[in-house]
């Protein structure tokens, strides 16, 4: 009995680190497929973090900090509207090639108008 309320403080435990690293409020779902949708979408969310954690060697905080300050911009003329992030960093740079994924382009769209 010992060990399953042990078990159980382990997992009330997880669930509330993974809350507040995420940042995520309480959900209310009343079907049991939307329950475990909602708890497996959580915990992979939660695994991407610790994997970019540690294929970094940065805490989430400090990533997502630093990642935030990409900006897509959106910009308007007669003729049609695009799309332009701001420059990379050079420790953006880092964190990118660390977690093996492309730079994000430069110019992302261009609505031109008719």
């Amino acid at each position: 009995m010992a060990l399953g309320y042990k078990n159980l403080m382990a997992v009330e435990n997880g669930f509330r680190n993974l809350k507040s690293t995420l940042c995520l409020r309480p959900m209310y779902h009343r079907f049991e497929k939307r329950i475990k949708t909602h708890v497996l979408l959580n915990w992979l969310a939660l695994l991407l973090i610790r994997l970019a954690e540690l294929k970094t060697g940065e805490t989430w905080p400090k990533l997502k900090n630093t990642m935030d300050q990409i900006v897509l911009g959106k910009f308007s003329s007669k003729k049609g509207d695009f799309y332009q992030r701001t420059e990379i960093t050079a420790k953006q740079h880092e964190i990118i090639k660390a977690l093996g994924i492309k730079v994000p382009r430069k110019i992302s769209r261009i609505d031109l108008k008719s």
